[in-house]
């Protein structure tokens, strides 16, 4: 049982050891950092003193050369249908990794697999062929509105972007 007791004493002691191996290095860089900022020269706007510069006389310029303002234009409102598209609903999700959109539509309208549709928001404006349409990771030929479907598409697509149907 000695062997045991001694071995642990000998641990505490060089872990004292090197405590204080550490605290004098702590010490030491602190030392070091601080005899640097004494040699180290002044910041970059203390060193710059200012240059009196001649004062030139502005003449203002006549009205008619003056810049005017320009008008703030109000909020542009969303896109609307042209007569040979249909609005069938609005993308609610976008899912980048999938490049698939959630899609809430209208009432009394369907979309089908094969229907050209056309996507359109503040930065979307793309037309597509309706390739893949999914309920709850099936895969159907047609949706209605209360169904939950998820559309694939060729282009990146933002949430409240405006999906028509083309007529052909």
């Amino acid at each position: 049982m000695a062997t045991k007791t001694r071995a642990k004493t000998k641990r505490k002691k060089t872990t004292i050891r090197k405590t204080a191996r550490l605290r004098k290095t702590v010490r030491k860089t602190k030392a070091i950092r601080k005899e640097a900022a004494k040699k180290a020269p002044p910041p970059v706007a203390e060193r710059t003193k200012a240059k009196p510069t001649a004062k030139v006389a502005v003449k203002p310029r006549p009205v008619s050369q003056r810049t005017q303002p320009e008008t703030v234009k109000p909020p542009s409102s969303p896109p609307q249908p042209t007569a040979e598209e249909q609005r069938i609903g609005v993308v609610t999700h976008y899912y980048s990794h999938l490049s698939v959109v959630a899609m809430h539509l209208e009432p009394d309208t369907t979309l089908r697999v094969g229907d050209i549709i056309h996507i359109r928001g503040h930065t979307t404006d793309f037309t597509q062929k309706v390739e893949s349409l999914e309920v709850y990771h099936a895969p159907v030929t047609e949706v209605r509105p209360n169904d939950d479907f998820g559309l694939k598409v060729i282009e990146h697509a933002r949430e409240h972007d405006i999906v028509c149907k083309v007529r052909s």
